[in-house]
């Protein structure tokens, strides 16, 4: 089943009635009710929001994602269901205790679906991605060589302009990348612990002051799926211009865009789903394959 995703930038109140979020809006009064169980994912980029407490305690029992934004309208945290699986203990001790050259298999395999997602990305926008084409065929295990950084130099020159440079705190349409990538972490996360792991311990990043090392792992082969979205949107961005809500909405539409993933058509958190669990299975020694998505 295909989760809601819910984006409040207005000043409103939330609270659980008969197991329905019933939404207030604070300056005309006006009522909306959603199913609590039917909701995944929800950014709340308003000061003015206020909740009870069931809301919060109802979107934990159904491992729905919550985001919360900064002053300037930035996703800066977030709170998702640390139990959210019945075999929890067991799959926390198969992540554990995963050997190094399974952790570097699974490098590989994450840094070629991303690649070839960027390589489909070009392609679709009819532009020469034969480079790209040729280093996915370099990626060593662990890549060593460090051919993600290679494609990277490309593909953002390629996708964006030669004048582009992929900076954090850079002009647009860098604010989207980066607002869009966070929902997109945000989401990895919450499919990270409903799938009985632990988002913190990474098959490659290993930063010990991040706490999503695997959520940034996995999320890799997801990003040219917010980077086409941005693409779709750029002409609507200006440089020095703060993102609208109406574009904040539109991003959030990335988590229910079509992928293809095991050979079939699924939204993009249902993709997420197969990943997880596919990344599990691994850890458990079933398979030593991680499932990723296809750019359509």
């Amino acid at each position: 089943m295909i989760k809601h995703t819910l984006f409040f930038s207005s000043a409103c109140h939330l609270n659980i009635k008969d197991d329905q979020l019933v939404i207030t809006n604070r300056d005309t009064g006006e009522l909306n009710q959603v199913p609590a169980e039917d909701i995944g994912f929800v950014v709340l980029d308003n000061p003015s929001i206020t909740f009870t407490q069931s809301v919060i305690q109802h979107f934990s029992e159904n491992n729905a994602s919550v985001v919360f934004c900064d002053s300037k309208h930035h996703p800066s945290s977030m709170l998702f269901h640390l139990d959210s699986n019945q075999t929890q203990t067991e799959k926390f001790r198969n992540q554990i205790n995963a050997k190094e050259p399974l952790k570097k298999q699974l490098w590989q395999q994450t840094i070629k679906a991303k690649i070839n997602n960027q390589a489909k990305l070009l392609k679709k926008l009819k532009i020469d991605s034969s480079a790209l084409e040729r280093i996915v065929k370099n990626v060593k295990s662990g890549d060593t060589s460090n051919e993600e950084s290679k494609a990277a130099r490309f593909y953002w020159k390629n996708l964006m302009g030669e004048d582009f440079r992929r900076d954090r705190y850079g002009l647009a349409p860098n604010s989207a990348l980066n607002y869009g990538y966070a929902i997109l972490r945000a989401a990895v996360a919450r499919a990270l612990a409903g799938s009985g792991l632990l988002p913190t311990l990474g098959i490659h990043h290993k930063n010990r002051y991040n706490s999503f090392c695997l959520a940034d792992d996995i999320m890799e082969p997801y990003r040219p799926f917010v980077d086409k979205a941005v693409i779709e949107l750029k002409s609507n961005m200006k440089e020095d211009e703060e993102l609208t809500k109406e574009i904040k909405a539109e991003l959030l539409q990335v988590l229910t865009c079509d992928i293809i993933i095991n050979n079939k058509k699924r939204p993009l958190m249902v993709g997420l789903t197969e990943t997880t669990a596919s990344l599990a299975r691994c850890f458990a020694g079933e398979t030593n394959k991680i499932l990723y998505p296809e750019l359509l």
